[in-house]
């Protein structure tokens, strides 16, 4: 009985109290950088942020109290050593922003989504271990970052990066000049190109990304794909999220 009634003493009430606020200032913290994911439609949103924070936070705060470490029954160290847990949160991290990168074709998309995540994991530290201003500011340039660096990026010059595929019948494949040349009417540089032949040597695709030097006119460029009858198929897709 005294040993669960250790439990409840109320140091130990003290100490829950003080991992709790942490927690929660935590779970605030990825709730408010996860609705900017949602906002914009990505797949990781308010559950994903707010469980990171909580859990770097979680991880982090326990190890402030070793001395209260199971009611202070057991032989517990006088000081925890945070260095550790922090280079584990930062391991599983890594594992969990490699989930949401992906790479369709020459395109690679998530990077930004993974960068965030694994920010919202350092903030979560940042909690846990009692800096919170820096924890706010962390957060708040986290927002800035993902919302308001997105109109600098096409207030400032910039290129704009496509990535198109074009399947041609194999009989009536155009020469890669050719294809230069009409890109090139639309304001696209073709790089990184690579060929394919597709069932049975019957088609013929070409896979290549695009760069404009100012901003393109895309839909004109689909219109003109769509006219070409040596076409079997197309796609035009974002090169970078």
């Amino acid at each position: 009985m005294e040993t669960l009634l250790a439990y409840w003493s109320g140091q130990e009430l003290i100490t829950n109290g003080l991992i709790l606020l942490h927690m929660t200032g935590a779970l605030a913290t990825g709730l408010m950088i996860g609705y900017e994911r949602s906002y914009h439609g990505r797949a990781a949103g308010l559950r994903t942020y707010s469980l990171v924070c909580l859990a770097a936070t979680s991880l982090t705060v326990v190890n402030g109290y070793p001395h209260m470490w199971y009611a202070g029954l057991s032989n517990t160290p006088a000081l925890a050593d945070p260095t550790r847990v922090i280079q584990g949160i930062v391991t599983g991290i890594g594992f969990l922003g490699a989930g949401v990168i992906m790479k369709e074709g020459l395109s690679i998309r998530g990077l930004s989504t993974a960068a965030s995540i694994w920010a919202t994991a350092a903030i979560g530290v940042l909690i846990g271990v009692g800096f919170y201003v820096a924890a706010v500011f962390g957060a708040l340039c986290t927002v800035a970052v993902m919302t308001a660096a997105r109109r600098l990026e096409h207030a400032l010059p910039h290129q704009t990066a496509l990535h198109l595929t074009l399947t041609y019948r194999h009989n009536q494949t155009p020469p890669a000049e050719e294809i230069h040349a009409m890109l090139a009417l639309h304001g696209f540089v073709a790089r990184d190109w690579s060929f394919q032949l597709e069932e049975s040597g019957n088609l013929f695709q070409y896979q290549m990304s695009l760069l404009a030097e100012r901003e393109p006119a895309p839909m004109e460029l689909l219109d003109t794909l769509s006219k070409t009858e040596a076409l079997a198929g197309f796609r035009l897709s974002p090169a970078r999220s």
